[in-house]
């Protein structure tokens, strides 16, 4: 029997998906870019004492900490779609699949899906007040910070989005008559849930 929908829904799961594993990419660059900028930081401070000239400046010490940012925000999404998140795996890894998404359906319902609405909630006022007024950096030479701030929303869509990604899939996957052997990795699971 075909359930109403279910086409749409594989699609949505699937275009999230690959957005997702395509952020993930440009994500791993920019750790790429954000230890070429620290280690630039922490070489120019030394060598700047060294030579008596100060080689480094706030623009470059906020970069780094803007792509830290960057990374820990928008990593989130594709953490959850790879399962990479920090799990507290007390009995979870040894139950059988269809247990495992039942868990995962309850927690993307009472806690993960709460938590982004209410972050993207609490954050819009400030959000939109820092793009009013253009908010830059206090410190000379800064940059500016409103740019970053948005990135707090979008972080927190992607999640959702990519919650509500996750939550079709153990739908689907509770739905269907698998056994309930533990231990299988994710690729297995997706496999299983038809998508």
């Amino acid at each position: 029997m075909r359930i109403p929908g279910a086409s749409l829904a594989g699609a949505f799961v699937r275009v999230v998906d690959r957005a997702n594993a395509r952020l993930g990419r440009v994500v791993s660059w920019l750790v790429f870019a954000m230890v070429l900028v620290g280690a630039y930081n922490a070489a120019a401070r030394y060598l700047g004492r060294f030579i008596g000239v100060n080689l480094s400046s706030n623009l470059y010490l906020e970069l780094q900490w803007y792509l830290f940012s960057v990374v820990f925000l928008l990593g989130g999404a594709y953490a959850l779609r790879e399962n990479a998140h920090v799990r507290v795996d007390v009995l979870y890894g040894r139950l059988g699949r269809r247990a495992r998404a039942t868990i995962d359906c309850i927690g993307v319902l009472l806690l993960l899906a709460p938590f982004c609405i209410f972050i993207l909630w609490v954050s819009w006022p400030s959000v939109r007040n820092s793009w009013v007024v253009r908010e830059g950096s206090p410190d000379p030479g800064g940059l500016p910070r409103y740019p970053l701030k948005a990135i707090i929303l979008v972080a927190f869509v992607l999640l959702l989005v990519q919650a509500c990604s996750e939550l079709l899939k153990k739908l689907r996957l509770r739905g269907r008559g698998s056994p309930n052997t533990g231990g299988q990795d994710r690729a297995v699971d997706r496999a299983e849930a038809g998508l």
